[in-house]
């Protein structure tokens, strides 16, 4: 991972190939109101001037007008753009738009830190002013601390490669990027950025991973060896155990495959804690949809439908590092959704971990079986809290896309923390209703307790009902369906095509808001 480290050396001194700064765009860039332009610009027009950071000033003070060179090569300054110039006293600089400065936001900083970590890719070193930069006034407050931790973040997403199954891996690599001007405060800023980085980006790793490579029991190997040495505990039940346990909905789910489930179980139990919060995920390492089969186009990124139990891991993994002094725990409910003859049927009926029924009326809503023992099992953990993070239904992606994930939940604090930690993090969620009252009754089954699919309508919220069933009367608990925003198709400033590690961030801000 990209080595961040700090520097009280200024800008025009530190010694890089590569100087990163930042210019904001005029107002009118943006569409909104002038800001007193001069007797020449009423007179002319034409494209304003972008307004350089004091280190752009600095970093691009050898040529004689840095902002007309800026016009002349279209660069206006808006948020996420950049534009490189090299030749300057013998270094590269590489500006990049920040939008207008009263909007300047945490971010703003950390989409423009990461654009140019992926604007970087033939210099092994940086530095940047980024961090000696505040908000604005129109953005939230944010400390110091806050912004360096923002643009480290940014950097190291930024530079995330997977480059595991390339013959001829990218020869230039970024190794150091060096923070100018961020105040020796912000070591635990940077602390804190390296922890949730690590985390976001192992989840990235997984759920890139080709699906050959991480069956349900080499997943589990890969989790247990990823949290090793963290004061994390983990315990698998392997294909046996949970035949012997009950646990229908997984067993069922992965009887088809020769490569039998798992459920990986990982607890960090701080000395003192008084809180117990269990977080529950999705672990399909790859979903033909079984019987009721997806077309080929539909399964070409199913390797990321165990993104849920990922972020699981990931998550606790951030929290015993962190040293949080809440008790979390791990569900992990792995396996493989194939087709042979000894795959479930659609109208089968299994019997769950907490002894209901389900009528299997479609086998390509295998994730809420799976994560129904899940539940179950964190409940049999005493946890009181639980959230369960899914790749879940493809009904949310047409309803939120790309970008939002979907929020439902039986209790309106936990919704409100989870979305103000989703807000803080720019992992931004949506809370759509549960509709017990409204929609409750058509998840109940015809021959046995429930029935897994309720029609076409309100998918996602169906999903969410099943798995209300499983969670005991007065424990607080939510649902996060990320399947829109687990994976991206195309590239952002700190996300590359493919596994985003959304929403890792937001969990462990959460779990942090409850232990302050």
């Amino acid at each position: 991972m990209l080595e961040v480290v700090t520097t009280t050396e200024s800008l025009a001194t530190v010694e890089a190939p590569l100087l990163v700064v930042g210019a904001f765009a005029p107002a009118s860039v943006e569409g909104e109101a002038d800001a007193s332009p001069t007797a020449s610009e009423k007179a002319d027009p034409g494209p304003r001037r972008p307004v350089l950071t004091p280190g752009a000033a600095v970093a691009l003070a050898p040529l004689e007008d840095a902002e007309a060179t800026l016009i002349a090569l279209a660069f206006d300054g808006a948020e996420a753009t950049m534009v490189r110039l090299a030749g300057i006293a013998g270094r590269t600089v590489l500006v990049v738009g920040l939008g207008p400065a009263a909007s300047c936001s945490t971010e703003t900083l950390r989409r423009a830190a990461g654009a140019a970590a992926r604007g970087a890719t033939d210099v092994t070193a940086l530095a940047t002013d980024l961090a000696s930069l505040s908000v604005g006034d129109d953005a939230p407050s944010a400390s110091a601390v806050d912004v360096a931790a923002a643009v480290a973040e940014g950097l190291m997403l930024g530079d995330y490669r997977f480059e595991a199954y390339r013959t001829k891996p990218k020869p230039v690599r970024l190794a150091t990027a060096t923070l100018v001007g961020a105040d020796a405060a912000t070591t635990e800023g940077l602390r804190h950025a390296r922890i949730t980085v690590r985390a976001t980006t192992w989840v990235r790793d997984l759920v890139n991973t080709p699906p050959r490579d991480k069956r349900p029991a080499a997943l589990a190997d890969l989790v247990v060896a990823g949290v090793d040495g963290t004061g994390v505990t983990s315990r698998v039940l392997d294909d046996e155990a949970l035949i012997a346990g009950g646990y229908g909905g997984i067993v069922g789910v992965g009887s088809g495959s020769s490569v039998k489930p798992r459920l990986v179980e990982l607890r960090w139990q701080p000395a003192g804690a008084t809180r117990h919060v269990a977080i529950v995920g999705k672990g399909i390492t790859f979903d033909t949809g079984g019987y009721s089969l997806k077309p080929t186009s539909g399964m070409e990124t199913m390797k990321m439908d165990m993104a849920g139990a990922a972020t699981a891991a990931a998550v606790v993994r951030a929290a015993a590092e962190l040293e949080l002094p809440i008790a979390v725990s791990a569900v992990l409910a792995l396996a493989e959704n194939m087709i042979s003859g000894e795959a479930q049927r659609v109208s089968d009926v299994v019997t769950m971990r907490n002894g209901t029924t389900v009528e299997v009326m479609n086998t390509d809503a295998e994730g809420r079986l799976v994560l129904g023992d899940g539940i179950a099992h964190a409940a049999e953990l005493g946890a009181d809290v639980i959230v369960d993070v899914a790749t879940l239904t493809g009904a949310v992606v047409i309803a939120l896309g790309d970008l939002i994930g979907g929020l439902m939940s039986n209790d309106d604090a936990l919704a409100d923390a989870l979305l103000a930690a989703g807000k803080r993090t720019s992992e931004p969620l949506w809370r759509l209703p549960l509709a017990v009252d409204e929609y409750g009754k058509r998840v109940e089954g015809t021959v046995a307790d429930l029935r897994n699919v309720a029609g076409r309508e309100a998918g996602t919220i169906f999903g969410a009902l099943f798995l209300h069933r499983f969670v005991p009367k007065g424990t607080a608990w939510a649902h996060l369906d990320i399947a829109g925003t687990a994976w991206r198709d195309n590239g952002s400033p700190y996300h590359q095509k493919g596994a985003t590690g959304t929403p890792v961030r937001t969990l462990i801000a959460w779990l942090e808001s409850l232990s302050a």
